[in-house]
């Protein structure tokens, strides 16, 4: 995508730089060796920090949270970013727990980002099930972002969000044409659970990728958990499988130099 700089600071996160905008995605920095407790006796344990302090990002216009109940998309440090950013936009339900400038989205509603000499930014949440068929009461919900202004030639820029493969998440390709999609994956799993996902597998992103045919594909949320059941080895192979080429736009960003705490 034209003049657009994406940089993977760890996890899901991510800081997209386009049109003079500067949007933070699921902010996580929180240094590792921590397990924290996602619910319903699940629980995971970080392995790696984020490979910048939020004061190394920077003041940002906006953070996109796909959902703030599990630390792996929102820790403790990323929780106190969110007080000194302008606008954050997550869930309905998310909204109402962080409250303050929160604008909270159900799937296919809309927002607009607005600044001073840059252009207009619609936000657009996506469909999101963060785990198997009526899983949603235990998970609670989550949504992606779909981005898109003036001056994008090819169609929007995708943020999955956590999310299985599922006939929600299949909309997307109907109603928008992307040009890069942000993959959430890692193939989320629990002992609790057993072969149980919660997030994208490898072959489930193909899938998903050859639906949405996007012009660049960049992997996100597969690396610095315990609870994620494939890394980038999973990922390369089954894209390396895909016709039609399907691997040759799998891009992985390079981690910056982690920060010492």
């Amino acid at each position: 995508m034209k003049d657009v700089r994406v940089t993977h600071i760890g996890g899901p996160t991510t800081l997209i730089e386009a049109s003079g905008w500067r949007i933070l995605t699921d902010p996580t920095f929180d240094p590792p060796g921590r397990r924290y407790q996602f619910g319903w006796g699940t629980s995971s344990r970080k392995r790696t920090g984020p490979a910048l302090r939020p004061d190394e990002v920077g003041p940002v216009d906006a953070v996109l949270l796909s959902h703030d109940q599990h630390a792996d998309n929102l820790d403790d440090r990323g929780r106190e970013l969110l007080a000194e950013a302008p606008v954050v936009i997550t869930t309905r339900a998310g909204a109402r727990r962080l409250g303050g400038r929160v604008r909270g989205l159900r799937a296919w509603d809309e927002t607009v980002l607005e600044g001073a000499d840059r252009p207009r930014v619609t936000v657009s949440a996506t469909p999101c099930r963060h785990g198997p068929a009526l899983s949603r009461p235990v998970v609670g919900p989550v949504i992606g972002f779909a981005l898109r202004w003036a001056s994008q030639e090819h169609g929007v820029l995708w943020i999955t969000g956590d999310t299985v493969l599922y006939p929600g998440v299949r909309e997307v390709p109907q109603r928008m044409t992307v040009d890069t999609v942000l993959l959430h994956l890692g193939a989320v799993r629990f002992p609790l659970t057993g072969g149980l996902h919660y997030s994208l597998t490898a072959t489930d992103a193909v899938e998903l990728c050859r639906l949405v045919r996007p012009r660049t594909i960049i992997p996100v949320h597969y690396e610095g958990w315990s609870h994620f059941s494939q890394g980038r080895q999973a990922v390369e192979r089954a894209f390396a499988a895909a016709p039609d080429g399907l691997g040759e736009r799998l891009h992985w960003l390079p981690l910056p130099t982690p920060s010492t705490y």
